[in-house]
Parts: structure tokens; sequence; C-alpha cells
């Protein structure tokens, strides 16, 4: 099928819940994001900062970009122009340096924290402890240019409905936590960016608000 007929799929699935489609454009060439936002995408999330940097002047001014990798600190001064939500936030250091060079182009980033929900060492992110002492850190309470708008996670890879179902819903119990305790006031912190191609139905059921899409749209990459 089409990129345009996957998305429309893919949005017709999305009708009635409070979640939105982040294409994952990562390896893509230009030609096939193009396809994609013709088809009504504006959500593009890459996990290279540098292919990143490279597509988005590419593209037409509305596209809202999301970081969705590991992101190194040093690699921040190229998208920090650009870039909507980093999604990837996984220490204090990434939060300042996003803070410092947000604050160059005077504007301010998005962001959100990235839990480990997964059985799988592989997969970073932090935990609920970590999460507060940052969030309790005189540091992050002078952050002018990044505004945390919620929680993401990935989950196990597996075809264990249980098994992933309440990974997911963990992610979601540490987002009403978080919103109780340190952002009841903020309107904005309501994001929990969860659930990729293999598992996106599973996460809708558990309350994602942002599911992370890109070979069920594209196809598998050669």
């Amino acid at each position: 099928m089409s990129v345009a007929t996957n998305i429309a799929t893919f949005e017709a699935k999305l009708a009635g819940t409070a979640a939105r489609l982040v294409v994952v454009t990562k390896t893509h060439p230009i030609e096939r994001l193009r396809e994609a936002y013709a088809a009504g995408a504006r959500i593009f999330g890459e996990n290279r900062v540098q292919e990143m940097a490279a597509k988005q002047p590419e593209l037409p001014a509305d596209v809202e970009w999301h970081q969705i990798g590991q992101l190194q600190t040093n690699k921040v001064k190229y998208l920090a122009s650009f870039v909507h939500t980093v999604e990837s936030i996984d220490s204090r250091r990434l939060l300042l340096e996003l803070d410092k060079q947000a604050a160059k182009y005077g504007r301010v980033i998005n962001g959100l924290l990235q839990f480990h929900i997964a059985q799988e060492d592989t997969k970073t992110g932090l935990t609920l402890t970590e999460a507060e002492a940052l969030l309790q850190s005189a540091e992050y309470q002078m952050l002018r240019h990044v505004r945390l708008t919620g929680v993401m996670g990935i989950a196990t890879h597996s075809p264990d409905e249980a098994l992933v179902r309440g990974e997911f819903r963990q992610l979601r119990q540490i987002f009403e936590h978080l919103k109780a305790k340190y952002f009841a006031d903020k309107e904005d912190f309501r994001e929990i960016s969860m659930g990729m191609s293999a598992d996106y139905e599973w996460a809708l059921a558990e309350g994602s608000t942002l599911i992370r899409v890109g070979s069920a749209i594209f196809g598998s990459r050669g």
C-alpha cells in the first residue's frame, strides 16, 4: 500500500483517541517524507541528529520535528534552532544543554523524560527516583528554554501482550504521579509517548498520546 493509504489508515485508528501520529522517518529519503507530508503527516521523528538537520530545510516550516533517539549533549547544537520536541531526555546534563542551546535562539524546546520500562538492558532511560531528583534540583528550577511536556518509554520487544501492556501501564502511572506532584498546574504536561509499529494498539489501550510509527507506514527498510 502507498504511504498516503497507510497514513490514512493510522489516522482513522487514532480518531476518537487522545493520540497523535509521529511518523518515524529515519533512513528514508526526502521524497518519501514529502509523500507523508502530502498525506497530512506533520510530526516527523528522527533518531539521528545529522539526518534530521539535513532533512529539515527540505520540508515546509510547519513540520514538527521530534528527536526520538538517544541524544548526545555535543549534538544538541545542531538541532536547537528548529527541533520541536526531544522525546529522549534521560539526564540532567542533557536537559541543561538543551536549555543552553535553545537560549541562543531565543526559543523554547519541548522535552519528554524517557523512562526505562523494558526488561532489556539495551534500552535506556531514567528511573522514577532519578527523575524526581532532577525535578527537585535547583538547576531544573532555573531552566527557561526547555519545557517538559510528558514522558516517553520503549517497551520490551515481545509478543507477550500482558508483559508489554504492563510496561505501558507502568509508564502511564509514572506520568500520573509526576503530573500530580510536579505539574498539576501545567496544562502542557500531557504527553505519554509509547507504542511503535508492532505494539501501538496495546499502547493506545493504555493511554498513549503519541505513537511512533515507521515501518508500518513506509515498509521495512532495505
